[in-house]
């Protein structure tokens, strides 16, 4: 459970989980070495482990999402090359531009629908080739997409995004910071997702619970050259293995878990729901990531999270739109504390001015 008091409910995101004692004990005693000199052998096991899973040559640790994004970037692409995205993906919201600051790299929003691209989105945007434009040169999908909901991407769509760019000389990365909680929720291995790009990212601390620690997969060629970027970006670790086993045991041990932190997202869209002061923000609720607002104006989001922090239930709010992400430190009894708190706090706050 969290290092936090019990009372308190802690859903801004399923990348506050802390260890368990069996992973704290697995990385207490973990085999190490320099994995920048030479190699640490729990990293190289790590490695050799999320490659086989998502059936590609090789992998690299990094030590977050992001920075398996922007070395991803920084394979595919030139500098004045341009990557399409979906318009709120993490990699054009979240990351400060960095593909730009860091690469040279131009990037595209595409809208979609909560997160999802077709092809029909696409087809029609490759620069041509022409001395006034930028080259287009990467396609980019969210894998569940964040600020979807959690969407699952189609797989069918997404097989034929992936022919179409192939047959255009595109390449493709997918940000799969959640992708296990797509393959728990959707049954289809993750090799399969992984099979339709050329590099994918994958995240071991949001909701596997490890505390540190992201993955680039691709080919061998492919990952020697993301490891000259990692060190260029400041990314090179020593003794790594001892994060690198937490990593490694929440790969083993935690993928399974995912399908009750769906259970519990969907407990809580449910409560939604059923609340007149509450709107859900999205569709059906795919995997562990609920948004909803308010209702009445009489009641801002900011407000509501600021008085459920008062009473032990920690939300985050972006604008008017408040997200809820559960997680393995948050049992389903503490979801429906937390639904109780919710609901008595928004009635409270929503009848005043009526």
């Amino acid at each position: 459970m969290s290092g936090e008091s019990e009372d308190v409910i802690d859903l801004r995101s399923d990348t506050v989980t802390v260890p368990s004692p069996a992973m704290r004990q697995v990385m207490a005693t973990a085999e190490v070495g320099d994995d920048v000199i030479d190699v640490d052998p729990t990293v190289a096991r790590l490695e050799a482990a999320i490659a086989s899973e998502l059936g590609k040559e090789a992998a690299l640790f990094v030590p977050s999402g992001t920075m398996a994004n922007q070395i991803a970037v920084r394979v595919h692409c030139r500098p004045g090359e341009e990557l399409l995205c979906e318009a709120t993906s993490h990699v054009y919201y979240f990351e400060q531009g960095a593909y730009a600051q860091l690469s040279g790299v131009v990037a595209r929003p595409v809208p979609g629908t909560r997160g999802i691209l077709r092809l029909a989105d696409l087809e029609h945007l490759i620069w041509p080739e022409d001395e006034h434009f930028v080259r287009t040169r990467l396609v980019w999908i969210e894998n569940t997409h964040n600020m979807g909901g959690g969407t699952v991407q189609p797989f069918d769509e997404l097989a034929a995004i992936s022919r179409w760019a192939r047959d255009r000389g595109l390449r493709l990365h997918l940000d799969g910071a959640r992708l296990f909680n797509a393959v728990v929720a959707t049954g289809r291995p993750a090799r399969e997702w992984a099979a339709l790009f050329d590099t994918v990212s994958v995240c071991f601390s949001k909701g596997l619970g490890a505390p540190v620690g992201s993955a680039l997969v691709g080919s061998r060629q492919a990952m020697a050259e993301a490891r000259r970027h990692r060190k260029l970006f400041g990314g090179g670790m020593r003794q790594a293995g001892v994060i690198a086993a937490g990593a490694l045991y929440a790969l083993e041990h935690h993928v399974a878990d995912l399908e009750a932190d769906h259970a519990k997202a969907r407990r809580i869209a449910e409560a939604v729901e059923g609340a007149p002061e509450l709107v859900l923000e999205q569709g059906p609720v795919e995997t562990n990531i609920v948004y909803f607002r308010v209702a009445s104006p009489s009641l801002s989001a900011a407000e509501l999270v600021e008085r459920l922090e008062a009473q032990g239930v920690r939300l985050l709010h972006v604008g008017e739109t408040i997200r809820a992400v559960t997680h393995r430190d948050v049992s389903m009894a503490q979801v429906e504390q937390a639904i109780d708190r919710l609901l008595r706090v928004v009635r409270a706050g929503a009848g005043k001015g009526r």
